[in-house]
């Protein structure tokens, strides 16, 4: 492996100059689950490749995605500011600032974080980031198989989503 130098200040960053994303890979109708929310992709900005860290900000009554789990990718959340509703197969669970949330690669318990609150949540957000790997999404027809490092969104059954 070549080592290259960086510099301090290649290795530090501001997340508030970088632009906040908003808008979603998913297809129409499920792209609607996350209007509101944006996202700071922290890793890119650091030269960080084998994990993912994300600034992400929920607007009220939005959500950070559509409810899911991964069958290769480990995730974890810490609530910076404000009060995200976690959901899970098990209903609903408040996380405020200072709360974190684990959800271990395999473990087929879907999961997203709602801002059911009238401020804006905020979330740093960390996960690894396998070539490989199957997304769930229980609660709509929708899967996402990941191959070379790439989403495929396709209905349960593997058909594709018709194009708008």
């Amino acid at each position: 492996m070549v080592e290259t130098k960086r510099s301090a200040n290649d290795m530090i960053v501001d997340p508030a100059d970088l632009p906040a994303e908003s808008g979603s890979p998913y297809p129409s109708p499920h792209d609607q689950f996350v209007v509101g929310r944006t996202r700071s992709r922290l890793s890119p900005a650091l030269g960080l490749s084998a994990f993912g860290v994300n600034l992400l900000r929920i607007e009220p009554g939005a959500q950070s995605s559509a409810r899911h789990w991964h069958s290769e990718q480990d995730e974890f959340v810490y609530v910076l500011e404000g009060e995200a509703t976690l959901v899970t197969d098990e209903g609903e669970t408040t996380l405020s600032a200072g709360m974190a949330a684990g959800f271990p690669a395999g473990n087929p318990n879907g999961h997203t974080l709602a801002n059911r609150s009238d401020a804006d949540v905020l979330v740093l957000e960390v996960g690894n980031r396998p070539r490989e790997e199957d997304v769930t999404y229980p609660d709509i027809d929708m899967r996402n198989d990941v191959r070379e490092g790439k989403p495929h969104f396709l209905k349960k059954d593997g058909s594709a989503f018709e194009a708008d």
